[in-house]
């Protein structure tokens, strides 16, 4: 569990300025997804039978060109979240505008909704709703379930194309090193990879690391024995 102070300084300083939603989800699907679609070409060409310099180009190119795909579709992705945040906050100043009293009442609906009442609840909404800019984040998390923190395209988009680029070139490695065997050696190194992101990724859940870990492990396994089988058909 995140260990954090409980002093008033420390209170304030963390629940003023959350950390928002991190990178995590970005980081573990581009180092997944490179991992099994890099190590796919790799098992599928060298199922074909075809030469390791083979093997290096397209496995460079879906590297680039896939890890570039995905950076800009999380973007995208991430953008699009973000336009949709500030329609809504768009709308609710309009509404807020036209029909105070409405949205008054909608935030002592929310606010009862946690547990307060009477006198107590009046008081509080009236505590919100003297702020705008308080009343319009209550708004957006109470009735929309967004919360203050705006998603950030860009830094989504550079740690899906970092992680996807990292982990893309390790089946690689062992044919840019000329490694007798390599494919053999990429496959074990990919499934290794396979097993330590699972394992990683546990950090953040529930989870035992082993389940995890093999779980993830399993996943890029059956990819990667799938172009392989495929690749195979094709070897004269």
């Amino acid at each position: 569990m995140p260990e954090h102070g409980h002093s008033p300084q420390e209170i304030t300083a963390r629940i003023g300025s959350p950390p928002g939603r991190g990178v995590l989800k970005d980081a573990v699907y581009g180092a997944i997804d490179g991992a099994v679609t890099t190590f796919a070409i790799v098992a599928g060409v060298a199922g074909a039978g075809l030469s390791p310099f083979i093997i290096v180009i397209l496995g460079l190119a879906n590297v680039l060109a896939d890890g570039f795909s995905m950076a800009a579709a999380a973007y995208s992705g991430t953008k699009a979240e973000q336009d949709n945040f500030q329609r809504i906050r768009k709308i609710e100043e309009e509404h807020i505008a036209r029909n105070p009293e409405g949205e008054w009442r909608e935030v002592r609906e929310i606010l009862s909704q946690k547990g307060l009442s009477d006198q107590i609840l009046d008081e509080a909404t009236n505590a919100v709703t003297k702020d705008k800019e308080r009343w319009i984040a209550l708004m957006m998390e109470g009735e929309y379930g967004l919360g203050g923190i705006d998603p950030n395209p860009l830094r989504s988009a550079t740690t899906t194309f970092l992680a996807f680029l990292v982990a893309g070139m390790i089946p690689l490695l062992p044919f840019i090193l000329k490694l007798e065997g390599a494919f053999t050696y990429s496959a074990w190194v990919t499934m290794a990879s396979f097993f330590a992101i699972g394992a990683l990724k546990s950090h953040w859940s529930l989870s035992p690391w082993w389940r995890s870990a093999i779980e993830t492990l399993l996943i890029g396994g059956a990819a990667a024995g799938l172009a392989y089988g495929v690749g195979s058909m094709f070897n004269a």
